[in-house]
């Protein structure tokens, strides 16, 4: 990478934003803007930046990374317009993040490998939260401050799986990878339990939508506990496996979304009068297609 050039061209396009948040001269939707107003599109544009990634598409990745890109200096600059802070200040903290978090590299600390470098982070994020007066007292030395941080926003699979992995960092784990199925088989077995609990007319399909969304209700609390239990204990088997929890469901909808798309034109578009059987069929051919 040119450096020079690079930074030229981010001089510039530092210089743009201001331009269209200027008052009288900019962009009057620009001007109009601010910190929470942005929040749908800051979330659109990540999001865009992961298809671009899964679709293994480098010019759509490049384009999206811009657009994210924007997102944050806009931020930044909403935030100068307003005195709070500037763009400056968002870099040489993240600059310094990365150096002070980076003993390894930046320093003489001696790690032997990923695990260690993630453990040390930690240790280090701990102890800039308590230089800062970010902790409360009696939570110091909490082993609990280790796996907070994480944002309730995110979706709720990656959620999950990113409390596992910071829970992991304090040793709170399993010893391996059998104890994880064994609990996840144990929290599925507590929703089979809570589901054979629930009335016959409530687990019959043909059951009216009404009186079975009546019957359910007064069950929805413990039947939400543990098929929340049930996807918890999954995000984790997806940590030890290496996966990442929300990319293989975004996948699967995919693959959903593709065979259904393909039964759908076998059929002509119509469902009326098939069978069960014979949409099954018609799913299994489509599943055949794609295997091929």
């Amino acid at each position: 990478m040119d450096l020079d050039k690079a930074r030229s061209s981010f001089l510039a396009f530092v210089q743009v934003i201001k331009d269209l948040r200027t008052p009288e001269t900019g962009c009057p939707w620009d001007l109009e803007q601010d910190h929470k107003s942005l929040r749908p599109y800051l979330i659109e544009e990540a999001h865009e930046v992961l298809e671009a990634i899964d679709e293994e598409d480098d010019d759509a990745l490049a384009d999206e990374l811009g657009d994210l890109l924007l997102q944050v200096v806009l931020h930044a600059q909403i935030a100068e317009d307003r005195g709070a802070f500037d763009l400056t200040r968002v870099i040489e903290n993240v600059k310094g993040k990365m150096i002070r978090r980076h003993p390894h590299v930046f320093g003489e600390t001696r790690v032997s490998g990923s695990s260690e470098v993630l453990q040390n982070w930690e240790q280090i994020k701990l102890q800039e939260k308590k230089r800062s007066g970010a902790q409360e007292k009696s939570e110091e030395n909490s082993a609990f401050q280790s796996i907070v941080g994480i944002p309730r926003s995110l979706p709720a699979l990656l959620r999950a799986q990113r409390i596992g992995e910071k829970a992991t960092r304090v040793r709170f784990d399993w010893d391996n990878i059998g104890g994880v199925v064994e609990k996840a088989e144990e929290e599925f077995s507590e929703l089979k339990e809570e589901l054979a609990a629930l009335p016959e007319e409530a687990a019959e399909a043909s059951a009216p939508l009404g009186s079975r969304a009546t019957i359910l209700e007064k069950n929805r609390a413990g039947l939400e506990h543990e098929l929340g239990d049930c996807l918890f204990s999954l995000c984790q088997l997806a940590r030890w496996l290496g996966i990442n929890a929300e990319d293989a469901l975004r996948a699967c909808s995919d693959r959903f979304l593709s065979r259904f798309k393909k039964m759908d034109a076998a059929l002509e578009g119509s469902f009326d009068g098939l069978s069960i059987e014979q949409m099954e069929a018609a799913w299994e051919e489509a599943k055949q297609s794609e295997e091929k």
